[in-house]
């Protein structure tokens, strides 16, 4: 029996050690202190009636009190669902009644959204606020201090412990189901791939209702300090990981652009930094070699999904071993207790050969138990042998390095070829005028789909499709050139960095069908 929690009552990180550092606040918690907040609202809870297995949401911004609160939450065996305060009347009402939740931790701009529609959500019994209470909910404030001695609740390390609801990319968001096993095999994974130390600072900044946040919470399972950033500001960044001498720095394919783009000069403020990761998107291999030649700090480039607790079960590309990047390519081997094969997309039971391409499978610990509420989505991803269908394309050389091709629901078939849009992104991101790019496929009524970008170019760039189309017909077989070239100011992407091809159809290709 076990609970995640346990990772804060080590007694081996003193007390007094920083564990979470909030620079937009001005404050400091130490191991020892969010060891007392987690207890004193843990219990805090418990009085109110939240029992284990309870759902409970947090709808917050990122702030110590999100970390907090998922802490507290799994401290006494109580479920979390974590969202985004973004979320509005609709969204949250949908995982609030979906997950059951009897009660919200919230604060004063969060418990007007939730007053609106509060009378639609039968079973949520406590609004729990930060900053002060209304006569309809409970302060976080007047919880007392807990004792001393407080212990975890006794969990299964298959019990559940987190409902994370995914992006809804296709659709309502649906609820992963994530166990404390999961969550500690997820832990001691990416503190293993990182080589995370006691001495590591870790400058985050991925959205704390993402699983993202299981980075910064592998940090505090070594024992090393979280500095944590609500969003991402570019020279802010660069401040932060100077004042704090970050050594292990958050990324996402957007943040690197940013810094293969940044002042000269820059590389000395991130020279403290021995690793920085990426993930949620693909890492072109054009933006990773030249911020590789221009930086020399190693790319985690990471795969990973909510129902795999990023790399809980997923692969990376480690530090200390160059060749796993396969000239910017790859994202690495599979690592912990990963198992991976690629299959069939139409027959999962078909293994595929090595360099053959084919849908991805992962199989380990960290693997969601499956959907909450969704029987039949369950069945249709988790394969009764354990292995779960990620949706995404790729293919595994002889060393086991897998490269992505791209999203199953994302792949275009135009009369029968089969079109990865990741390859010809990959091809126009090196055009001299081009700052980013997304290809997806739009319906056409002859050949079922054809292939069309839309092109962000470069600040002062001067670029035409009849330009690009004669680029792309240099480097691609001919059927792989886009069709149309639509030139916009930014691309649609969930948090600011996972591509939505979903929203550009939808804008773009919907009126040509």
């Amino acid at each position: 029996m076990s609970n995640v929690t346990t990772l804060l009552d080590a007694k081996s990180v003193p007390a007094a050690k920083p564990a979470l550092i909030c620079p937009s606040r001005n404050e400091t918690y130490s191991y020892g202190r969010l060891r007392d907040e987690m207890d004193r609202i843990g219990l805090g809870l418990r009085n109110l009636g939240v029992k284990k297995g309870d759902r409970v949401c947090i709808y917050l911004d990122s702030s110590p009190e999100y970390l907090i609160s998922y802490f507290a939450l799994w401290r006494i065996g109580v479920v979390a669902v974590p969202t985004n305060i973004v979320y509005r009347g609709d969204e949250l009402l949908h995982v609030l009644n979906d997950a059951g939740a009897c009660a919200v931790i919230t604060d004063c701009q969060g418990e007007a959204v939730i007053s609106g529609i509060r009378a639609r959500v039968p079973g949520l019994s406590h609004v729990i606020c930060i900053g002060g209470a209304s006569g309809n909910s409970v302060s976080w404030e007047s919880f007392p201090p807990a004792p001393e001695n407080m212990r975890s609740e006794n969990c299964s390390t298959e019990d559940l412990c987190h409902i994370q609801y995914t992006a809804g990319t296709t659709g309502k968001p649906k609820g992963a189901m994530l166990t404390h096993g999961a969550w500690m095999t997820a832990l001691d994974t990416e503190r293993d791939a990182l080589r995370l130390r006691p001495v590591d600072v870790y400058l985050g900044i991925y959205p704390m209702g993402h699983v993202g946040l299981s980075w910064g919470l592998a940090v505090i399972r070594a024992g090393g300090t979280y500095v944590m950033m609500e969003r991402f500001e570019l020279e802010r960044y660069l401040t932060l990981a100077e004042q704090y001498e970050v050594s292990v720095l958050a990324g996402m394919p957007p943040v690197i652009h940013s810094l293969v783009h940044a002042v000269p000069g820059t590389e000395q403020r991130l020279r403290h930094a021995r690793v920085i990761i990426s993930g949620g998107g693909q890492l072109l291999p054009a933006v990773w070699a030249a911020f590789d030649h221009r930086y020399h700090i190693p790319v985690a480039n990471s795969y990973g999904l909510s129902e795999t607790i990023v790399i809980g079960a997923g692969t990376t590309t480690l530090p200390e071993y160059t060749h796993l990047t396969k000239n910017y390519q790859s994202v690495g081997v599979a690592v912990g207790y990963t198992e991976l094969r690629i299959v069939d997309t139409e027959n999962p039971e078909k293994e595929l050969l090595p360099g053959e391409n084919g849908e991805i499978a992962l199989r380990g610990p960290a693997v969601a138990k499956g959907y909450w509420n969704l029987p039949e989505a369950t069945r249709d991803v988790f394969r009764p042998d354990g292995w779960f269908l990620t949706g995404d394309i790729g293919n595994l050389d002889t060393d086991g390095i897998l490269c992505i091709t791209d999203r199953k629901k994302d792949m275009i078939i135009m009369s029968g070829w089969k079109i990865y849009p990741t390859e010809v992104e990959n091809v126009l991101i090196r055009h001299p005028s081009i700052a980013d790019v997304a290809v997806f496929g739009v319906p056409d009524e002859r050949r079922g789909e054809v292939p069309v970008a839309a092109v962000v170019p470069k600040p002062g760039a001067s670029v035409t499709g009849p330009v690009l189309d004669i680029y792309c017909h240099e480097h691609l077989a001919g059927y792989k050139v886009p069709r149309e070239f639509l030139f916009v100011d930014s691309l649609p992407r969930v948090h600011g960095w996972k591509l939505l091809r979903r929203d550009l159809r939808q804008k773009f290709g919907d009126s040509r069908s």
